[in-house]
């Protein structure tokens, strides 16, 4: 992707409009603006760097922070006049030290940022992590987990008791995405799968 195939003339002082969304929650992080060099320095370091409106000046996101937006991909709209990125995230990324600059619900997207971790845990077992417990007793273990948890929600389902519910699913869907994991199987997995149920 090159700077050029963009259709520049519609865009507010010939610069790129950018959204940043969170690579593994989907979150839509912050909007900034791009001229060339910043575009082309943000596909070569792999960090995303604006050009500031205001300073009339590059700027790479956490340069003073510490806290980087690492590129994961990039992806032109329908009308090659603007980009999003998907990206992974150190830190905060608004200057308020929210993880976005939209006040959207600071969990939006967890179980995606949950299905994350337990894939790191999975890579690093840490000592003393129930996670690596479950992943070291192997897929039997993990799959009686997700029956338990099951059995356990469908009980307070039947006796309405939401509370109680929402808890006992809320562990099922923790097991589930040990077992996900445990099976090389991604969230994005079983997206695709529903997907193609529904056409």
């Amino acid at each position: 992707m090159k700077y050029s195939d963009f259709n520049l003339s519609k865009c507010a002082d010939g610069l790129l409009p950018v959204v940043v969304q969170d690579a593994v929650t989907l979150k839509v992080l912050m909007v900034g603006y791009m001229n060339e060099e910043a575009f082309n320095r943000t596909q070569a370091e792999g960090r995303v760097t604006f050009y500031s409106r205001t300073r009339q000046t590059l700027w790479t996101k956490g340069e003073t922070s510490g806290h980087y937006l690492n590129v994961v991909s990039l992806y032109a709209d329908c009308d090659g006049d603007a980009l999003l990125i998907k990206a992974n995230r150190i830190g905060p990324t608004c200057h308020r030290g929210t993880t976005a600059c939209f006040d959207t619900p600071e969990d939006e997207g967890f179980v995606r940022r949950l299905a994350d971790i337990v894939a790191r845990r999975h890579r690093e077992m840490p000592e003393g992590s129930y996670t690596t417990r479950l992943f070291i007793k192997g897929v039997k273990k993990i799959a009686q987990k997700v029956g338990e948890e099951a059995v356990e929600s469908v009980v307070e389902a039947v006796d309405g008791n939401r509370d109680r519910f929402i808890y006992e699913a809320s562990d099922l869907v923790y097991h589930l995405l040990v077992l996900l994991e445990q099976m090389n199987v991604s969230v994005e997995d079983i997206e695709r799968e529903l997907a193609l149920r529904h056409r």
